[in-house]
């Protein structure tokens, strides 16, 4: 059975850190781009990283380019996203996908389309 599990929100102040893990089971996440998405109370959900299939190259949203960084331990098949300079405007519940679609393997991942899979999120509050 096929699942991803978020952990590691929580409260912190603006310029403070987090680092969030998506564990993965039933399947090895390096074979499909994992991404990280994340939904405001009233906005639509927003693609803010991922991590390709094969060689694991990488993709940020502008908003959190040099902030953000993703990264994958294959050996405990998860993937992580380590948040840096957290602002209010980052409060957001988190989720982790993996996109299975055969045109996205071992190709640069995107921030948008249709992930087939998805966790239940994590709440981050960015607040002082």
């Amino acid at each position: 059975q096929l699942q991803l599990v978020e952990s590691g929100g929580g409260l912190v102040q603006p310029g403070g850190s987090l680092r969030l893990s998506c564990a993965a089971s039933g399947f090895a996440s390096n074979y499909y781009a994992i991404g990280w998405f994340r939904q405001a109370p009233g906005a639509e959900r927003e693609g803010v990283s991922c991590i390709s299939s094969g060689d694991g190259r990488t993709n940020y949203a502008d908003s959190v380019k040099g902030r953000f960084t993703i990264s994958r331990d294959n050996a405990k098949n998860t993937v992580y996203l380590q948040m840096n300079n957290l602002r209010p405007e980052d409060t957001a519940v988190y989720y982790c996908a993996a996109d299975p679609r055969l045109s996205r393997l071992f190709r640069l991942c995107v921030l948008t389309g249709d992930y087939g899979y998805w966790g239940q999120g994590t709440q981050v509050t960015v607040s002082s």
